[in-house]
Formats: structure tokens, sequence, C-alpha cells
């Protein structure tokens, strides 16, 4: 299928604008500011209530934000981790997701504002992101939780989702219902065919992903590691069952559905959903794309059906 027109045209008007550095050339500090411009705060966009606070976790204090609906519940109980490679996006730059998965769903949304790198490497992040995991779970009753808890996230999100749900397993953890895993890294294996199909020119490109590695695990014999690159775990039964949502015109769409096959080879309920004409970061023009729109509420109905 030919790329969405929507993004067409997107990329049409880029390629007549003086060109930016690309996100590798610049420092993080950049790169971040970046980010936050492409995925801004959506104020407009209704959402019941949203709590700032900090939370206590084994490395230090973990900023969240926590989006509850409207009604009088009890919800099921949304972890969210940001996408960024680790090293950019903030509770903000998934403000607008977490927004509407929370009002449209019908779910608690706990956004986390993990560590990044180069700050703090990995292991850091899956550290920070499996401690705001337990704190849910701990705290289900404050939430107003139903005792439901799923874990989710894009990219580098979604790559902590799935580690999360491994450490929990494997650690005698909180018990997680669902995990949702949003075009999200599972490899550190950058030479898969959709790397040498989209790693350029669609947002993501293979240069940013090793930039986004090469930063947040310098000590590359760690990257084979199951919390880093979870597609590499010994074992992945036992685990919950999933929903693994890839883009067409994205590098990281083999290793996404690899990781699926794996989990349902390993006995797990899991499904992937490739939508077609989409590009990585694709949930970031939800507000405003059409043709991304559908594949976003398609995951908030499934994580409604899992968690509610």
């Amino acid at each position: 299928m030919p790329l969405a027109p929507e993004y067409a045209a997107m990329f049409e008007q880029l390629a007549a604008q003086e060109p930016g550095p690309p996100i590798y050339e610049l420092s993080p500090a950049d790169a971040r500011e970046l980010y936050r411009a492409m995925r801004p705060v959506v104020p407009e966009l209704p959402v019941h209530k949203i709590v700032d606070q900090t939370i206590t976790g084994s490395l230090g204090d973990i900023p969240v934000r926590i989006y509850t609906p409207g009604g009088d519940g009890p919800y099921g109980v949304l972890v969210y981790f940001h996408g960024g490679g680790w090293v950019i996006g903030d509770c903000d730059t998934c403000d607008a997701v977490c927004r509407e998965i929370s009002t449209l769903g019908d779910l608690v949304v706990v956004s986390v504002d993990y560590r990044m790198a180069p700050e703090d490497v990995y292991p850091a992040s899956v550290i920070d992101a499996y401690d705001a995991t337990a704190w849910a779970s701990n705290h289900m009753a404050d939430l107003n939780g139903n005792g439901k808890l799923g874990v989710a996230g894009e990219s580098a999100g979604g790559n902590l989702s799935a580690a999360v749900s491994l450490k929990a397993r494997d650690e005698d953890g909180p018990e997680i219902a669902f995990q949702c895993l949003l075009y999200p890294v599972t490899d550190s294996d950058l030479s898969r065919p959709s790397y040498a199909a989209n790693g350029e020119g669609y947002i993501l490109e293979t240069a940013t992903m090793a930039w986004f590695w090469d930063t947040y695990c310098p000590d590359q014999a760690r990257r084979s590691e199951a919390h880093a690159a979870p597609l590499r775990a010994a074992d992945l039964g036992n685990l919950p069952a999933a929903l693994i949502v890839t883009a067409e015109f994205d590098p990281l769409r083999d290793e996404g559905e690899a990781f699926a096959e794996a989990l349902k080879s390993a006995g797990n309920e899991a499904e992937w959903v490739r939508y077609d004409g989409m590009v990585h970061d694709f949930f970031g023009t939800a507000v405003v794309f059409e043709s991304s729109r559908a594949g976003f509420l398609e995951t908030v109905d499934a994580l409604k059906t899992h968690l509610n």
C-alpha cells in the first residue's frame, strides 16, 4: 500500500523547507526540544482529571502524570511509557495520547517520566518503569482501579512494557493483565529488511536508532540482554496477553512482528496488527490525521476490552 496521503503531503512540505540537522547530530537537550515541538500538549483535548505527582522508586523519585476518566469507576489501570529512544520524550510528548486513552477507554492512565540516557543509561529506565508499575499495582484502590493492570508504550516505551512484563514474571512482581506494544523496539539488530526498506525518509531513521542505542546502552555486550532486547529472551512463556501494533513504513516493523510471533510460539495470547500506509510514531498524529485515527481508536478499544 502507498504511504497515507496525509503523510505524503507532510513529507512533501518538509522536503520543500530548508533542512535542519538530523536528530542524531543534535545534543540530547536539543533533540528533546525538537521532539516536544513535534508532539506538543493539546490542552483542548478533554479529560476529566490530571494530577502530576512524584512517586518513590529504587533509584529515587519518579515523576508521573495520572489521568482519570469521568464517572464512578472502578477503572482498569494502564501504566504508560512514552517513546523517544530512551533519550528524548517525557509526559508532555505523550500527553495527547494519554488524555484520549483515558477519556475514550475509561481507563486510569499513569504516565511515567522515567530516567533517560545519557544521564542514566540502561537499565535505569527499565528499573523506573518496573517500579512505577509496581507502585500502580500497590495503589490500585487509591487509583480507583478495578484490579486489572496493563502496560503500554510507543517505540522505546513498548520496549519498556515488554521488559516490565518479563521482569514482573521473573521476580514475582505485579500481575499484569495486558501488554500493548506500539511499534516497539524489541531487538538491537538494525539489519532486518524493514530497516533496509524504511531506514531513511520516514520519521525514524536507521542512523537515529543507532544513536539511540549508543546513547542508551553504550555497552554493546548488554544489548542482547532480555530487558534491553526482549526478542532475545531465553524464555518468553507465561507472559501477559499482548497486542503489538506495527506500521508499514517503519524500520521497527519486522522486529515488532517477530516478537508477536515469538510470544505466540511460546504459548501466550498475542496478536499483531500492521497498519498499512503508516510510519513510525503515527499515534502522534492521531489527533489531526484521519489515517492515523483508525489504528489509534482500534487500539483504545483493545485496551478497554482487556482492562475494563
